[in-house]
């Protein structure tokens, strides 16, 4: 990869647009970027990372409005466009980050842009630029997969910070780790350690969940077992336990054994109740059947006895049989006569109802006469039809006539109803456009209220967060001092410290002095007068402490000021978009433009109801109109109607006055002429009944004394009485039959000889004999009870034992995969026996890595140090608890004294040229392990001022040699020394307007 050129515009420290020409640099192969502090060194660098990537590194990442300028115009935008070449091709990427800019127009405040991203390609043979693609994440795949690195690889390898690396180079194994995690991307090294484990803990979550259900068995089997394993001891075994699944199996087989033993002692003692039960039951059949005949014959006995004593009876019911029979030959004629006597009666009584009704000179009156004078009614009735037809129709005409006058009331009232509301209807109409209009004007009125109300809220949001953010600014400009102040206490107080430390490093050197071992500053073995530390001594620990306390009191200022930098831009972005205003002058504008808003916007709400009344209104003036119209045709029909029924009703009365005569009306003459007709005829057909069932009763009593006399009855009353109806002689047929038939069964039943053979015998006692099956039987289902249950008992430990030959079954596979999985996961996590150095599978991998850095370091280390110092990996673990790191340990071997030791061991300079060839090789390693994408263009940060002059001279050296190959290095300091030895440079320049930058060496 290499840069060609870089512009910025409104970036960090630049408010003018300035451009980087890399390719006048890179042909120095060496160039210096330098300047005062502050001014932006490290802001160039920040601009290639941002345009690379869209961020900045480390904690200047920012991807807001923290990348703008202070010193840039409201108008211009910050953008950063970057020329390279990478993987052969050249191309120019263009950020803008989100920012703040002007409305457009007049219109006071400001408005935040997204972030906009442009990548375009050169093509070689045109050489035009074509454009690739707009999207931030299409543009950062590329340019990660071009370059092979991600934003933390690139700062760590093109960027190389000095200060991250001496770090690196004191830091331990766990920080170590953590470092070169991110660079060599070991996630998943790391993410197969997480696997194994999830894997272990399923498989022993599954082992131990069998164990579980398997215990859970044995717990049943227990229960089911019963007095079989009362006595049995339990597994001792927990859930986890290799052991467990053979256990429980042993110790449920040996107790279905005992309950198998149980069940057959059961059984014998069923056979032997059953035998005992069987025996009784014998004995109680036969006493049944000795009770039975004892008690048969003497049944049979009483019934012989009860047999003599009704004797009588029954010859009274065989005479009292033939009397029925005799008098059913008179049964037809006492029928006959009973029902001329019932039908004569009731002739006679309507025969006397008919007379009371008639008129006394018609009470004797005969049949024939009755009948002739209903005749002549009916003859008058049948010239009444047409008289009643005609009262009817006069009754209609009756009722038309009141229609006729409901109706012209009605219509009245409709056509005044109508006359009424119309006299109001211009009114209602000129009040509901008017309604109409005002609504119109408020809506409109709400419009422009509302255009004006989100300014004026903004402001007032705006002049709210101006004066906070000036509050806010002045706390932050106290505390900023206040971390200045403690910045530089923590400086001094650390410097002094150093300073007492190398006033007596002597005595430091000589605690470390053994009798016969060889001193490391002048190799000798005898020590004759070591120095002695005096009052006041510091020693290392003391001066890293300071020194840690100065790190984090210079970060704490540092965070002071990028906070009280982001307050202020903050504030003046507030202040441009509140004005002078105060929030009471806002508050007051706002709150009177959102009241007249909320009552135009109340007025325009009524424009919809307005204008649905209004239609309405002229719905109903129409149907109104109609009604009126409809009325008076109407009443104009009804005129015409009105005068012909008038007519026919006088023709009508006419006819009905003649034929009333003197009743009330037609139809009532009618219905009394009816009711004398109809009276007539009853009583006409009453007197032919009274004489035709008087003839009939005559005769009827001449047939019964004739019948009763040859029947053999004195008097037909005799042939009555003796009467049966079918249901008394079957009644007495079947007494006959019974004493008959009862008479037959006793007889056969005294000819039974077993009866009178058990009656002479002695009594049967079927109780004791009850009692005894009763017993047994409740021996036998006891003993059936006991069968059953040991039969039940050995069936569930049977199944409970299948099921846990199966669930062990099952087991087996899950323990073998856990066991195997557990030693993969224990080995890769370094837990297990078989990892000697107890070192995790991603710390192997990263190891392997560090001692490739560290093999490439000590090529350049080797030179920086005159052949002194060597970088060597070590695979012990760097401290003594089990929370440390094995495999990442890093040492330096001296040669002038032939001892390895410890990189925190080195002094202030060896420490940077040790860092330095540290982040070199580093470089190298990670370039390689990104795909071998070459890098032209590096640059190093900072750390050149604790070299002396021949160190320094040898570091200038190996980073003129990097140039090999075409390959340049930027050098980002701010030592003097450095810019007599390196020619070409870049000079950052600050100003109140902004800083810029500088071309200085070769042609520039």
């Amino acid at each position: 990869m290499r840069l060609h050129s870089l512009r910025v515009t409104a970036f960090g420290p630049f408010g003018a647009p300035q451009r980087v020409d890399f390719d006048a640099l890179n042909a120095a192969g060496l160039f210096l970027l330098h300047g005062p502090t502050g001014a932006g060194k490290t802001s160039v660098l920040d601009a290639v990372c941002f345009a690379l990537y869209g961020s900045v590194p480390g904690v200047r990442d920012g991807r807001g409005l923290t990348l703008r300028s202070d010193h840039a115009a409201p108008g211009v935008p910050t953008e950063v466009v970057l020329d390279l070449t990478v993987g052969g091709r050249r191309l120019e990427i263009t950020r803008r980050p989100a920012q703040l800019r002007p409305k457009k127009g007049n219109r006071a405040g400001f408005i935040t842009d997204k972030a906009q991203s442009w990548l375009r390609e050169r093509d070689p043979g045109t050489g035009q630029w074509q454009a690739l693609s707009r999207s931030h994440r299409e543009i950062g795949e590329e340019i990660t997969q071009l370059v092979g690195m991600n934003r933390e690889q690139f700062c760590q390898v093109v960027l190389l910070p000095q200060g991250d690396f001496a770090r690196f180079l004191r830091a331990d194994a766990e920080a170590r780790g953590k470092l070169l995690g991110k660079l060599f991307d070991t996630r998943r090294f790391a993410a197969v350690e997480e696997r194994l484990a999830e894997l272990r803990r399923t498989a022993e979550q599954q082992v131990k969940q069998g164990d579980d259900r398997l215990l859970a068995l044995a717990e049943r089997t227990a229960e089911a077992a019963g007095p079989a394993a009362r006595d049995l001891p339990r597994p001792e075994q927990r859930p986890g336990d290799p052991g467990l699944a053979a256990a429980v199996l042993a110790w449920a087989a040996v107790a279905r054994s005992g309950a198998v033993e149980r069940r057959d002692l059961a059984a014998c003692a069923v056979t032997a109740a059953d035998g005992r039960r069987a025996a009784a039951r014998h004995v109680l059949e036969e006493q049944r059947e000795l009770l039975r005949l004892q008690e048969r014959y003497a049944e049979t006995r009483r019934r012989a006895a009860a047999l003599d004593e009704r004797r009588a009876q029954f010859e009274d019911l065989c005479a009292r049989q033939d009397l029925a029979r005799a008098a059913d030959r008179v049964a037809p004629a006492l029928t006959l006569r009973d029902t001329a006597e019932r039908e004569h009666r009731d002739a006679a009584r309507l025969y006397e109802q008919a007379r009371t009704r008639l008129p006394a000179s018609l009470a004797d009156a005969g049949a024939d006469q009755l009948a002739e004078r209903e005749r002549g009614i009916r003859q008058e009735l049948g010239g009444l039809d047409a008289a009643r037809r005609a009262e009817r129709r006069s009754a209609e005409i009756a009722a038309e006539r009141a229609a006729l006058d409901r109706e012209a009331r009605a219509d009245e009232d409709v056509r005044q109803d109508a006359e009424d509301w119309l006299a109001g209807w211009d009114t209602v109409r000129q009040r509901l456009q008017e309604r109409i209009e005002t609504a119109q004007a408020a809506a409109t009125r709400a419009g422009q209220l509302e255009s004006q109300l989100a300014p004026a809220a903004a402001r007032l949001a705006a002049a709210r967060r101006r004066d906070a953010l000036g509050r806010q600014s002045d706390g932050a400009d106290r505390h900023l001092r206040d971390t200045r102040d403690a910045a530089g206490d923590a400086r001094q107080h650390w410097l002094d410290l150093r300073e007492r430390r190398l006033s007596g490093i002597a005595a430091e050197l000589a605690a470390g002095l053994r009798e016969g071992e060889a001193c490391k500053v002048c190799g000798a073995t005898a020590h004759p007068a070591p120095a002695r530390a005096g009052a006041g001594h510091v020693d290392r620990d003391a001066e890293q402490r300071a020194e840690d306390a100065y790190g984090r009191a210079d970060e704490a200022r540092a965070q002071a000021e990028s906070a009280l930098s982001q307050l202020r831009q903050d504030h003046a972005a507030a202040r441009a978009e509140a004005g002078d205003a105060s929030v009471e002058e806002l508050a007051a504008l706002e709150g009177e433009l959102r009241r007249d808003h909320a009552d135009a916007h109340a007025g325009a709400g009524d424009m919809h109801a307005a204008r649905e009344e209004l239609a309405r209104a002229e719905q109903e003036h129409a149907r109104r109109l109609d009604a009126r119209e409809q009325a008076d045709r109407r009443s104009a029909a009804r005129t015409s109607h009105r005068e012909a029924i008038e007519r026919e009703l006088a023709v009508i009365e006419e006819e009905l006055t003649r034929a009333r005569g003197s009743a009330g009306s037609v139809e009532e003459q009618f219905a009394t002429l009816t009711r004398r007709a109809a009276l007539l005829a009853e009583a006409a057909q009453a007197v032919r009944a009274y004489e035709d069932t008087a003839e009939r009763l005559k005769s009827a009593d001449g047939a019964l004394a004739d019948a009763a006399f040859r029947a053999g009855f004195a008097t037909p009353g005799d042939a009555a009485r003796a009467l049966l109806d079918h249901r008394e002689q079957n009644a007495l047929q079947d007494r006959i039959d019974a004493w008959q038939a009862e008479r037959a069964a006793v007889a056969e039943r005294l000819r039974e000889t077993d009866a009178a053979e058990a009656a002479a015998g002695p009594a049967a006692v079927p109780g004791r004999a009850q009692a005894a099956l009763d017993a047994a039987e409740r021996v036998q289902r006891d003993a059936t009870s006991a069968y059953d249950a040991a039969r039940d008992r050995c069936a569930a430990l049977a199944r409970l034992g299948r099921q846990a030959e199966e669930e062990a079954r099952r087991l087996g596979p899950l323990r073998a995969d856990y066991e195997r999985v557990a030693r993969l996961a224990g080995l890769a996590a370094g837990t297990s026996a078989d990892n000697e150095r107890k070192m995790r599978l991603e710390s192997y991998v990263l190891a392997a890595r560090l001692e490739q850095v560290a093999a490439a370091a000590t090529t350049r280390l080797h030179r920086m140090s005159a052949g002194r110092y060597t970088l060597v990996h070590s695979d012990e673990r760097s401290g003594g608890t089990g929370s440390r790191r094995a495999g990442l340990g890093l040492h330096v071997v001296d040669s002038w004294t032939g001892r390895e030791r410890d990189t925190s061991t080195l002094s202030g300079g060896e420490t940077f040229f040790a860092s330095l060839a540290l982040a070199l090789g580093l470089a190298d390693v990670v370039t390689d392990e990104a795909g071998g994408v070459r890098l032209d263009t590096l640059f190093i940060d900072e750390g050149f001022g604790s070299l002396d002059d021949a160190t320094l001279d040898e570091v200038i050296d190996v980073l003129d040699a990097l140039r090999e190959r075409n390959r340049s290095v930027g050098i980002v300091s701010h030592v003097g020394d450095l810019r007599r030895r390196i020619p070409v440079q870049l000079e950052v320049l600050k100003g109140r307007s902004g800083s810029t930058v500088r071309r200085r060496g070769a042609e520039g």
